[in-house]
């Protein structure tokens, strides 16, 4: 059980809970059971470990105020939305000989030991918490669910969980499921249309058809190219014919 000291806080006010958030300290309020609520602060640095803990929410803490112990249990927390941090605690007073509604985090054991698991199946987890009704003195931390020997197709079950003392599920009208061992899921590619692969092999084609179409084009730049270097050339022209002198008689 976890021991932290609490500080009172005579003013609720937003200013002076904003100026003990920015002094390392989280606002707080207790209730339950006879006493007044309590408006109070408790040292982040003491506390911010566990806030973040799957199991804060069913943990059984004891508080000191002013030199006097008594245990209490989170029962919300405020986060900014911003930066994440906790700004605001709810804590309630445990009274013995009542019951309290809880959601309590299931925890899986042994792994290595489950048959199902080694051949390859899939841990389906379908309750990561289960809503218990529990004496104030005797909150289990956590739900235990061991592996071992748990093969492919097996289903957990609520009543094959061992629960503590007078704890007992909230849900009595069914026997629910908690986890099962599934078997392993392969995803295959789906085959290709016939009109894709036609079109792929169109389109490896391709290039020899440009290729083709290059050289056409270059046998036909050729031709130009002559064409035009015979339109440069101007036509011989003709020499007139040499008179001959006439002959003497």
């Amino acid at each position: 059980m976890s021991n932290l000291k609490a500080i009172k806080r005579e003013s609720s006010s937003s200013g002076s809970n904003n100026k003990l958030r920015s002094e390392g300290l989280i606002p707080a309020i207790l209730y339950g059971g006879k006493d007044s609520n309590q408006n109070i602060s408790i040292e982040k640095k003491d506390i911010k470990s566990l806030i973040y803990s799957d199991t804060f929410l069913s943990k059984v803490l004891e508080l000191e105020i002013d030199g006097k112990k008594e245990k209490v249990i989170p029962r919300d927390v405020a986060f900014n939305v911003v930066s994440e941090e906790p700004i605001h605690i709810d804590f309630m007073r445990i009274i013995a000989g009542k019951k309290i509604i809880l959601e309590i985090p299931v925890k899986f054991i042994n792994h290595s030991d489950s048959p199902g698991l080694k051949r390859g199946g899939v841990l389906n987890i379908v309750r990561r918490k289960v809503e218990l009704r529990c004496p104030a003195e005797n909150i289990p931390d956590e739900i235990i669910i061991d592996l071992s020997g748990t093969d492919i197709g097996t289903s957990i079950k609520i009543s094959s969980v061992k629960l503590t003392e007078n704890v007992a599920p909230t849900i009595t009208d069914r026997d629910f499921v908690i986890a099962t061992v599934a078997s392993p899921t392969v995803i295959k590619e789906p085959e290709k249309p016939a009109e894709e692969v036609a079109a792929e092999g169109a389109e490896g084609q391709a290039p020899a058809e440009g290729a083709e179409a290059a050289a056409k084009d270059g046998d036909a730049s050729k031709k130009d190219d002559k064409a035009k270097e015979g339109a440069g050339k101007k036509p011989d022209e003709k020499k007139p014919a040499e008179k001959k002198p006439p002959e003497k008689k």
